[in-house]
């Protein structure tokens, strides 16, 4: 049974998974995490425990934790996020001064211990393509540095800026959604939600990835119940569907006798499904078609 522990960069940032391996840490500890550009300063946000066999599968190959933090790599964790501060301050400056139509959502600082050369590096937003090479010249002349600037989408640009989602929880692409898949306005229609994109997209403008996940839950709903105008039995009294309930496994029906609206479960219409499904259905009115007489 192997162990596992979570980091995380920023507060309440996306979460890491490591293997502690033999050391014992606790939440709030600073540890080393292994990256491209050397070993970085993370702080435990979940201790390490045991985790069964199966389950630790979805986390593939975990990297093993460096150990602690020193005091040396928290004096160069702080030097590199007043580096981060400062050239974010730098930029956001020139590019109002240049009057480019572009927006900064992130900065990454390569210390030159770790990486061929002082690097720093500008993601960003923008509209159309900007040219920004005056732009890159002053900020190297600014900040003494090798500078890259990177173009990202609204997507991306909601993973590195974070935020608050309509659920009122952390935004799932900062936190623990790895992969962007794709997200229909039919999953919306599955789950009856307003085709309104105030209310179904993201920070990000896009639609919300968590329409995603009670896709399945609504697409095997809607396989196994009645549909809406469905003519149904419940307990020998006959009904018509008039909604789904999806959270509460049950659909709501209208009883023809009393004309009470009743909240059925799932088992006790689809016991009447066959029955309605082997009426024919109603053949759909011919449209007749008038044509005007000349001799009128």
């Amino acid at each position: 049974m192997p162990r596992l522990m979570a980091v995380s960069f920023e507060r309440y940032g996306r979460l890491y998974y490591l293997d502690p391996g033999e050391q014992t840490f606790r939440v709030g500890d600073r540890v080393l995490v292994p990256t491209d550009s050397g070993p970085e300063v993370a702080e435990c946000v979940w201790a390490p425990e045991w985790v069964d066999g199966d389950g630790v599968e979805a986390f593939g190959d975990l990297p093993a934790c460096a150990g602690p933090a020193t005091d040396a790599d928290l004096a160069r964790d702080a030097e590199h996020r007043r580096r981060r501060a400062e050239a974010r301050l730098v930029v956001r400056r020139l590019i109002k001064t240049h009057g480019l139509a572009m927006k900064i959502v992130g900065v990454d600082y390569l210390d030159p211990a770790t990486s061929p050369e002082e690097l720093v590096v500008f993601y960003f937003t923008a509209p159309q393509r900007v040219d920004f090479r005056v732009l890159v010249v002053e900020l190297a002349r600014s900040l003494d540095s090798r500078i890259d600037l990177r173009q990202v989408g609204s997507r991306d640009a909601a993973r590195l800026s974070g935020g608050i989602g309509n659920c009122g929880r952390d935004l799932c692409c900062a936190t623990f959604l790895k992969d962007f898949e794709p997200v229909s306005l039919r999953m919306a229609k599955a789950q009856d939600l307003p085709p309104n994109p105030m209310k179904i997209s993201g920070a990000c403008g896009r639609l919300m990835c968590c329409l995603k996940y009670e896709h399945p839950l609504y697409t095997e709903f809607a396989r196994e119940v009645p549909a809406v105008g469905s003519a149904v039995e419940v307990d020998g009294e006959p009904g018509v569907v008039v909604a789904h309930q999806v959270p509460a496994d049950a659909v709501l029906v209208r009883m023809k006798d009393s004309g009470a609206v009743s909240q059925c479960s799932r088992a006790s219409v689809c016991g009447s499904r066959q029955t309605y499904e082997e009426r024919p259905e109603p053949k759909p009115r011919r449209r007749e078609r008038h044509r005007a007489n000349p001799s009128a």
